[in-house]
C-alpha cells in the first residue's frame, strides 16, 4: 500500500509539472508584450492594455473644464488630502465697460495630481460636471513638480461659469485637457527652476 501511494504521488507531481510548463511552452512562441517604459509607450487604440480596455468609470488623472467651472470651491471643501488650489479675486471691469464693478474671477486652479489619491470625492459635488477623472493614468515623471496641472493660466484670470437650473453644459472630450498639460510632456524634464 505505501508502495502504490509513493508511486501515485510521483505520477501527481509529472502531471503538474508537465500542465505548468505547458503553459510557459504556450507562452515561448507568441510575440513579446514588453514595452520599453517610458521611452516607448502603448498605443490605446491599437494594443492591450490601453486606456480602451479600462472601464468607462476608471478614476486616473483628475482633469477641470475651467469654461463651464462656476468657483463654489465644492471641490475644494471636499479633497480630504487638500491637493486642490483654487484662488478666486476681484479683479477690475472689462475695458470695455470702465464703469462696471469689480467681477470674481479664478485666478488659480492647480491640483496635484502626484498627491491625490484618485477618492472621487471632489467630482461628486461640482454643480457643472467641470472636475472629473480621466482615464489616464502614467504619472512618470523624473521631477515630482511637473505633475502639477495648472488650469488657469497666470495672469490671465477666467471669469466663473453661471449655472442656469436646467442647462446642461457643453464640455470637451473627457482626457483631451489634461493630455496637453501632464500626459503628452516628455518625462525627464529637468526639475523647474523656483526663483531664490
Amino acid at each position: 500500500m505505501v508502495v502504490v501511494d509513493y508511486f501515485r504521488d510521483i505520477k501527481r507531481s509529472l502531471l503538474s509539472t508537465v500542465e505548468g510548463m505547458a503553459v510557459t511552452m504556450s507562452w515561448v512562441f507568441r510575440e513579446p508584450m514588453t514595452i520599453q517604459y517610458p521611452y516607448r509607450k502603448r498605443d490605446p487604440k491599437t494594443s492591450v492594455g490601453g486606456p480602451d480596455t479600462l472601464p468607462e468609470r476608471y478614476r486616473g488623472f483628475l482633469e477641470v473644464d475651467i469654461d463651464i467651472c462656476s468657483a463654489c470651491l465644492a471641490c475644494l471643501r471636499a479633497c480630504p488630502i487638500e491637493c486642490i488650489a483654487i484662488d478666486v479675486a476681484k479683479i477690475p471691469p472689462p475695458a470695455d465697460d470702465p464703469e462696471g464693478k469689480p467681477v470674481r474671477a479664478i485666478t488659480r486652479f492647480d491640483i496635484d495630481l502626484a498627491k491625490c489619491m484618485y477618492c472621487g470625492l471632489c467630482s461628486e459635488p461640482c454643480p457643472t460636471g467641470a472636475i472629473r477623472h480621466t482615464q489616464h493614468f502614467e504619472g512618470a515623471m523624473t521631477s515630482i513638480e511637473h505633475l502639477v496641472a495648472r488650469f488657469v493660466v497666470p495672469g490671465k484670470p477666467v471669469v466663473p461659469f453661471k449655472v442656469t437650473k436646467g442647462e446642461t453644459p457643453q464640455t470637451v472630450p473627457k482626457g483631451s485637457i489634461i493630455e496637453r498639460l501632464v500626459v503628452k510632456k516628455p518625462w525627464d524634464l529637468p526639475p523647474i527652476e523656483f526663483p531664490k
